[in-house]
């Protein structure tokens, strides 16, 4: 319900608006916005927040924080749908549910060449036919090894016709692979088994094996056995590969899935994508605060969604039933984004309406999984807060730790965890350049003032605890920097054993606090430490290794330093600026010829 002290002026301020299509942005009392909503009636949508009571308690504890609003005038629910979303991920407003990742989705091409290939890519041209989109990269490159693996197809990643005939006897035969290397495969015989996978991924596998099988007969009738054979194994290989996938409706069946759950404690969306008639992938978002989920959220959702991806296919399906309002605006934002009519619905019966069903299953245990994940985590976390003596909850974490080569390629290493859980987005490195010799103190000085000076970023908010890897040298040089800046966030050394091994916590005091006994938190402070140590460490080796690169290419005559990252940058590494040739070499900015020779000659000793 409404704060009793605002009500009747909000109410009043409602009264006024247009019956127009339009945003409302809702504020709190400091001005912060917590939730954006469209209407294609301004006035009868935003009053209903002051005269009725909330539907369900994210609703109600929403309105209870309006304190007043604005609004935007729109001429179409369209218009309104696109805006919405702007606002959406500019405001990021506490009760709107919001896509976090901004990934671009992967898709599985095959390249329009003499010798296809089956890549995975991230982008749609027209130089290639495109199966997808997935949700991870992970997912299409298991696509394609299965294919490689069930067709014979080359997984070396040498480029055809350019190296056939260079490879006297390859290995990959023996896995299974039919060597076009080798030269003994025509152009013809590759292709067609790449138009085999084609088929596969179409959804026509049960055409794809009755040929495969007609062509095992012919050849068996006509004694070709090896012919036979091979034809025999392929049909297995598809067969295995087409079990993996569940076939949920008829083969010219492209879809998506769309299901919901909205708990008091989480809530959680789930996508499954038809393609050819198979559930090709899943993909779930589980929301974990007073995010409303309802008619409005998800057609915003719907727009969030599908503005990352390539690909919208000709018809969504929801588990739950969107207002005619809000089907209308979904359905013309996809439509104007797709370039063809985009439908909504909501399967009442058949496989379909079943699907759905599951879908919505899924989000209801993707929400339950959460809760009692985050359930433990808060156990874990309230219980080193416990032992630490910290007067709240660490669901921020930021750990610190040194790594270098002697004096070289000094590097400091920052990972975030929060509630529990590593979150990458919030990684940082600092290469250190005030202190030129080795001196972890001087360096963790040097790192820790450098990130309290983006406290102010909103991105980047304190931490609630400090870990750092090292003992009571490190914690103490780390509590003078905090002092030292005013700053109160505690900080604690993760010390090590003999064995390199977390042992326990030390405060500035060098008060240990032993965490042996406590397997959840031991649990937790080896992952952090653990994480923060090959964080750093792969950052400061990556830096050598460029400096080393760097160095090679230093010792031929005309090259210092900025040729030297030129060349590398041009051509991605030594192996490349090794391959290039003098026509090459010459585009790169102050590579002469004269230069381009002596990089050949130098190679070539």
């Amino acid at each position: 319900m409404v704060n009793p002290l605002y009500a009747e002026r909000l109410r009043e301020k409602a009264a006024t608006l247009p019956l127009r299509p339009g945003v409302y942005i809702m504020k709190a009392k400091s001005g912060t916005v917590i939730y954006v909503g469209k209407s294609r009636a301004l006035k009868n949508r935003v009053s209903q927040y002051f005269h009725e009571s909330a539907k369900n308690a994210k609703t109600d504890a929403m309105t209870a924080n309006i304190f007043d609003f604005d609004y935007i005038l729109c001429d179409t629910e369209m218009e309104a749908l696109t805006l919405e979303n702007s606002l959406i991920k500019l405001y990021k407003p506490k009760y709107n549910i919001l896509l976090k990742d901004d990934k671009s989705y992967p898709y599985l091409a095959v390249t329009n060449e003499e010798y296809p290939r089956f890549i995975m890519t991230r982008t749609r041209g027209k130089d290639a036919r495109y199966f997808g989109p997935y949700t991870s990269a992970d997912t299409v490159k298991n696509v394609i090894v299965s294919l490689q693996k069930a067709l014979g197809l080359p997984s070396c990643g040498k480029s055809f016709p350019k190296e056939i005939g260079k490879v006297q006897r390859c290995l990959y035969r023996h896995i299974g692979c039919i060597a076009v290397c080798e030269g003994k495969v025509t152009a013809e015989k590759y292709r067609e088994l790449v138009e085999e996978g084609v088929s596969f991924l179409s959804g026509n596998t049960g055409e794809l094996i009755a040929k495969m099988e007609e062509k095992m007969a012919y050849a068996a009738e006509n004694l070709m056995f090896e012919a036979a054979a091979e034809y025999r194994d392929r049909i297995k290989a598809i067969k295995r590969l087409y079990e993996k996938q569940k076939v949920v409706a008829s083969p010219d069946t492209e879809r998506d899935i769309i299901a919901w759950h909205a708990g008091e404690a989480a809530g959680a969306v789930c996508i499954f994508y038809v393609r050819g008639g198979k559930l090709l992938d899943s993909e779930s978002f589980v929301f974990s605060g007073g995010e409303i989920l309802d008619s409005s959220a998800i057609s915003a959702f719907l727009c969030s969604l599908y503005e990352k991806r390539e690909y919208i296919p000709k018809e969504i399906d929801t588990a739950g039933v969107l207002s005619e309002e809000d089907t209308a605006a979904a359905e013309a934002w996809l439509s104007e984004r797709a370039g063809y009519r985009v439908r909504v619905k909501t399967p009442v019966r058949g496989d379909l309406a079943k699907l759905c069903t599951m879908a919505e299953e899924n989000a209801a245990q993707k929400a339950g999984e959460f809760v009692a994940e985050k359930t433990k985590s808060d156990e874990t976390l309230m219980r080193l807060a416990s032992l630490a003596g910290l007067e709240i909850m660490p669901e921020r974490i930021e750990a610190f730790d040194i790594s270098n080569i002697g004096d070289e390629n000094i590097t400091a290493g920052m990972v975030l965890f929060e509630n529990g859980k590593p979150k990458k987005s919030g990684y940082r490195i600092y290469n250190i350049k005030e202190t030129q010799i080795q001196d972890d103190y001087a360096s963790m000085r040097e790192a820790l003032t450098r990130r309290i000076a983006h406290f102010e970023d909103t991105a980047t908010p304190p931490p609630d605890l400090f870990l750092i890897d090292g003992g009571l040298g490190h914690i103490r040089t780390v509590q003078e920097v905090l002092c030292e800046h005013g700053v109160t966030v505690p900080a604690l050394g993760m010390v090590k054993d003999d064995h390199h091994k977390t042992r326990a916590l030390v405060d500035a005091d060098g008060r240990e606090i032993s965490i042996a006994l406590e397997a959840s938190v031991y649990s937790l402070v080896f992952r952090i430490q653990e994480e923060v140590h090959r964080f750093t460490v792969s950052k400061m080796m990556n830096a050598k290794r460029k400096t080393v690169k760097t160095s090679v290419l230093e010792e031929i005559e005309g090259i210092g330093k900025a040729r030297a990252k030129a060349l590398l940058s041009r051509f991605g590494s030594l192996s490349g600026v090794k391959k290039a040739t003098e026509a090459e070499l010459i585009t790169v900015q102050g590579i002469t010829p004269d230069i381009a020779k002596r990089i050949i000659e130098f190679f070539e000793k």
